[in-house]
């Protein structure tokens, strides 16, 4: 008898590399024996992702009652939804297979000069913030920072990064980022919308066209009347335009005086945008001083790779009339309990939630850490420095079309910063011939002109290949002699830039590598992240990011990819997107993935796009009912109302599932207009609900389609597959599931899935295809984000995770996390309630804590146990949400069992101070729960005061003692101060 498969492929590497005989082929115990101890198993990363030991997992099941993971899975979740099958994925491979396969992978990827510009710019990422920031998790790894008492540090680099776009645009608010500055041209427009309500847009046809793309599927969900054209030709006077957009420098590299355009504009109560370049406005005047209402762009060009067109950070900014009407995130200055300056997110945090269907916009996740990226480019270079990077890009740019002049090329453009448009005094097929052995790309417009953007990274010798491309026989050095630059240089022109920016000491302080190397450290040392303890938020699922699987995102084959590049020079991607999107297409069960959507949010209105689509493509436009839960993610309705639905929320029954008999009345109510149902699965309330395939069933029959949120998948991999049990599309959050960090706030990436019928309704792009695997989309589709691929650089992430992880493993993985959520409520179960429990007394992923009964016996809230799990060490969990007064935890399968009880341990000493407030020990006002957070400045006043040691405000539990304390930076925040008192740029150095 022979070997398994396994020993037969060892023997084989035995016979041909060694002198072992071949009748160890056959089998028999001491055979078997001995390759197992010359060749043991190798070792496996999945064993690296999952936390608990194989004899804590014993511990653990049988602390909740189960013999073994399977016996817990098919518990817990329906049988006639339970997946039984291994994935059909590869089989795992090493954390070293790994590295050398996506290497080989990103080489396949063309790495040539690009000149094409379109908002998309190469740049010297300065190494020490690559390192530092980019590559460091205690950067990557930390949350949105809703506690800001432990987030002090990236608020911090967040307004800064405000600070820099309000000084550079000269507007008066900016928010701390957003997805790209095509989603950020759409939403300054939606604003526009919403305050003056008029249905027609005006775009100018000088805007990039992704932009145009991006705005013209938002107006059509929203039926909003588009118009593209010259924007000096524009007539406001019938006061029926809502919004314009123009670009400045424009697309063609040309810059313009618009203040007559926008005091006109104004005057007829049309709200002006302005798409900016951030690096343009170190030398020419911002479009504050023509009175812009709103102000977008990116700023990738900041020090942020290209990455084949993300993740970047996009800017927005506006009057300090709009600010409210501002979407996404933006921190504020506020005071803490001592009276010392603090920052948080202020105003529209989270908003979503709150406004549902009638919020500002849909946007949960922003671009933290690249907008943290850019901020330290600014701090780095600070004024002086970025202005030196501009000038020389200029200059260089002026040389350039000076040379070109000279051989008889024509320049469209009269003034310029670092684009020219260029008509050629040769053949185009010649042109595009010397261009491609040259390996240079540049941009082809339709009218034959070409296109040049010159950036950071351009030499004198990639101007003189350029030059040598147009046959112009000139060097740099010879036009610099024989020419007088100065009539093009924008310091000669009336646009030269007089007003100073970046004048704050953080921009002037730290730009030896020394001084930023500890600024930045210092900063990260103020915030909590994954590197210091658990982040046991629900629903946001704050799992391990692993070296392995971020280290291919530095790759020069990913990192230095423009995003319109010829599709051939990708290759690399491309592979590495259909490998992808089969490995997920076998998880989910879905048929295709679109990979353009970069967030959680904009998946969600991807998706229902396609389902509008799809509809409108059977004569159902009528079909706009969209059915919610009562408990879904607030971007649901409010992604719902922005695809131009009309939300109707569900009801939930006592135990958190869906109230089927109100569902069944909806649908009979709007059967002939129901468009679709967003669910979420496992439930919002961390339920697997047995009611799931006839819930997707009653919809179908009723005519509608089955959008199941993607929030909840780790509580499915290799467990359930939505695209089996009725749903229709999905998004996928790789931030949460497919182990994509959360960045401090972002990147995220939000990629659909969709059953072959949805598939021609994925989302298109103006530019680029943006399909994998030849599906064929429809043009009415619609572009939903700039790039035509997301955040492409962050997907070798996933893919991965899942290629080391395997079937096995994912399945495993699933499980544990099931495990973990359901040990720590067995664990608090004598201590605090779990609101909603399912099958068997389960629950899925998560559980919710219902604190809300010690409000009236002790006095104490969510937010009070909240901020007193920072003295332990802990972030909070997500707070009263999606239940009010409740806490929300989901451990992840990557947190091992010491971890799990050292977090219990927490909750267990923090309630025995509930308890002592209860019978009167400690005071119901001046308690640690009440004064928590405690800073280490206030337990080391010489005058202490408190009711209470200094050993129980900072040293609660003896694992404090032992471990390495971390001290919030600040006491808790005063909210209502700072709403009162609206501040969201850098003060003044006499405020501190």
């Amino acid at each position: 008898m022979y070997c398994s498969l396994r020993v037969t492929q060892c023997s084989k590497q035995l016979c041909k590399h060694s002198k072992i005989p071949l009748h160890i082929h056959k089998y028999n115990s001491t055979t078997a024996t001995n390759i197992e101890r010359l060749l043991p198993q190798k070792d496996e990363f999945q064993n690296r992702h999952i936390g608990p030991r194989e004899y804590e997992l014993t511990k653990m099941l049988q602390t909740i009652g189960f013999k073994n993971l399977e016996e817990l899975s098919k518990t817990a979740i329906p049988g006639h939804i339970l997946h039984t099958k291994d994935l059909n994925i590869e089989q795992p491979i090493t954390e070293y297979e790994l590295i050398k396969r996506i290497t080989k992978i990103s080489e396949k990827n063309e790495v040539w000069r690009s000149y094409i510009g379109m908002g998309y710019h190469n740049c010297c990422v300065p190494h020490t913030i690559m390192r530092n920031i980019f590559e460091n998790p205690g950067w990557t790894t930390q949350y949105t920072p809703y506690q800001p008492e432990i987030s002090q540090g990236r608020l911090e680099g967040l307004l800064n990064y405000q600070t820099m776009i309000c000084d550079l645009t000269g507007m008066q608010m900016a928010n701390a980022s957003l997805l790209d500055e095509g989603t950020a041209a759409a939403e300054a427009l939606a604003l526009a919308h919403r305050q003056n309500k008029r249905k027609k847009l005006f775009v100018s046809d000088k805007v990039h066209p992704q932009t145009i793309g991006v705005i013209a599927t938002r107006a059509t969900s929203l039926d909003l009347d588009l118009e593209i054209g010259n924007i000096f030709h524009i007539d406001t006077s019938k006061k029926d335009i809502s919004g314009i957009l123009l670009q400045y420098p424009d697309t063609t590299g040309s810059i313009y005086d618009f203040s007559e355009v926008t005091k006109k504009a104004q005057a007829d109560g049309t709200i002006v945008c302005a798409a900016t370049d951030l690096l343009a406005l170190a030398l020419i005047e911002p479009p504050s001083k023509f009175s812009v209402d709103v102000c977008i762009g990116t700023s990738q060009r900041f020090g942020v790779p290209l990455g084949y067109g993300g993740p970047h950070a996009g800017f927005f900014a506006c009057k300090k009339e709009f600010v409210r009407l501002m979407p996404g995130r933006m921190v504020g200055v506020t005071r803490d309990s001592n009276g010392q300056n603090a920052y948080r997110l202020t105003l529209q945090t989270r908003e979503q939630h709150i406004k549902r269907d009638r919020a500002t916009s849909n946007i949960c996740t922003a671009q933290a850490l690249l907008a943290n990226m850019s901020a330290m480019y600014a701090v780095y270079h600070g004024p002086e420095g970025i202005r030196n990077i501009a000038s020389r890009i200029h200059n260089l740019t002026i040389i350039l079309a000076k040379g070109l002049q000279s051989a008889g090329n024509k320049i469209n453009n009269k003034y310029f910063f670092d684009t020219i448009q260029i008509l050629p005094s040769i053949p185009l097929n010649v042109l595009k011939d010397n261009a491609s052995k040259a390996k240079i790309n540049l941009r082809y417009f339709p009218d034959k002109s070409i296109g040049i953007s010159l950036d950071e990274t351009t030499t004198i010798q990639d101007v003189n290949d350029l030059l040598n491309i147009f046959s112009t026989n000139m060097t740099v050095e010879e036009i610099i002699k024989s020419n007088s630059l100065n009539n093009q240089s924008l310091d000669h022109s009336s646009f030269k830039r007089t007003s100073l920016y970046l004048q704050h000491p953080v921009f002037k302080t730290h730009h030896s590598e020394t001084r930023i190397v500890r600024y930045m450290k210092y900063l990260e040392n103020k915030d909590v992240s994954l590197v210091h303890s658990m982040i046991p938020l629900g629903s946001c699922t704050m799992k391990l990011n692993s070296t392995t699987e971020m280290m291919p995102c530095s790759l020069r084959g990913f990192t230095d990819i423009h995003p319109f590049a010829p599709i051939e020079q990708a290759q690399g991607y491309q592979q590495l997107f259909s490998e992808l999107e089969e490995d997920l297409c076998a998880i989910t069960g879905y048929d295709n993935i679109s990979f353009q959507p970069n967030s959680g949010a904009q998946g969600e209105y991807a998706g229902l796009r396609a389902i509008h689509c799809y509809h409108e493509s059977r004569g159902a436009n009528h079909r706009r009912v969209c059915l919610i839960p009562v408990s879904a993610h607030g971007t649901n309705p409010a992604s719902a109302q922005m695809a131009g639905m009309q939300v109707k929320p569900i009801f939930v029954c006592k135990d958190g599932s869906i109230d089927i008999v109100h569902l069944k009345e909806l649908i009979e109510k709007y059967q002939e207009t129901l468009s679709c149902l967003m669910i979420t699965y496992p439930s919002t309330n961390g339920v697997f609900e047995d009611t799931i395939g006839d819930i997707c069933t009653l919809v179908h029959n009723a005519g509608g389609q089955v959008y199941l949120d993607g929030a909840n998948m780790n509580a499915q991999v290799g467990l359930c597959r939505p695209g089996d049990y009725g749903s229709d599309v999905s998004h996928l959050n790789l931030h949460k599931t497919f182990c994509i960090p959360h960045g401090g706030g972002g990147p995220g990436m939000g990629p659909i899935g969709v059953k072959k019928h949805l598939a021609p309704f994925l989302p298109n792009h103006p530019v680029i295809n943006s399909t994998v695997n030849n599906v064929k989309t429809l043009r009415e589709s619609g572009a939903v984000s700039a790039a035509p691929f997301g955040s492409s650089a962050i997907l070798p992430i996933s893919w991965g995770y899942i290629k080391m992880m395997g079937p096995k493993g994912l399945r495993k993985a699933t499980q544990v996390a099931i495990l973990n959520a359901n040990y720590m409520s067995k664990k608090l179960e004598n201590y605090y309630k779990t609101l909603y429990k399912g099958r068997a007394g389960l629950v899925a992923h998560e559980f919710i804590l219902d604190v809300r009964d010690f409000k009236k016996t002790a006095n104490i809230e969510a937010v009070d146990i909240a901020k007193r799990l920072m003295d332990y060490g802990f972030h909070a969990p997500t707070m009263s949400w999606p239940v009010a007064g409740t806490l929300m935890i989901e451990p992840t399968e990557s947190e091992d069992k010491a971890e799990l009880d050292r977090f219990c341990d927490a909750l267990i000493s923090i309630k025995n101070e509930i308890n002592n407030i209860e019978n009167g020990k400690f005071d119901i006002i001046q308690n640690p729960l009440k004064n928590a957070p405690h800073t280490q400045l206030q337990v080391i006043v010489k005058d202490w005061d408190l009711p209470y040691s200094r050993e129980i405000a900072a040293f609660p539990a003896p694992f404090v003692k032992k471990s390495n304390k971390i001290w919030p930076s600040v006491g808790r925040i005063d909210d209502t101060y700072g709403d009162k008192n609206l501040f969201c740029i850098c003060p003044p150095v006499a405020s501190y």
